[in-house]
């Protein structure tokens, strides 16, 4: 995947971190990439940005952080396999902090009653 050389870094917090705001060349130059990096992103399961009505990517705030958090997980040598696996781990983790934090708040009421 070709990259552009560094330079532009993301410009976070404009917008709110979920409204998709930025066209795929505007995001490729934010993220110093090309945007046919993008698309194999996409293409691959990484990145899955808003479209338009008429099928126009749009990207947030937070598809920008997920791709730079791809970058560094590139960075340090996983391959696009690996980096998807390693993505869905970390929203399976989040999960399961979650469901964690309840079942706990369920024993202390469970506790205090």
């Amino acid at each position: 995947m070709a990259r552009k050389p560094e330079g532009a870094t993301p410009q976070f917090g404009r917008y709110a971190p979920d409204q998709a705001v930025y066209g795929i060349s505007v995001a490729a130059e934010l993220m110093n990439l090309a945007p046919q990096t993008l698309r194999v992103y996409e293409a691959r399961g990484l990145i899955e940005p808003s479209r338009t009505s008429g099928g126009t990517r749009r990207y947030s705030d937070d598809d920008l952080g997920r791709i730079q958090h791809i970058n560094e997980l590139l960075e340090i040598g996983l391959n696009l396999a690996g980096i998807k696996l390693v993505l869905e781990m970390e929203v399976e983790n989040q999960r399961l902090r979650a469901e964690l934090g309840e079942t706990r708040a369920r024993l202390k009421r469970y506790e205090d009653s």
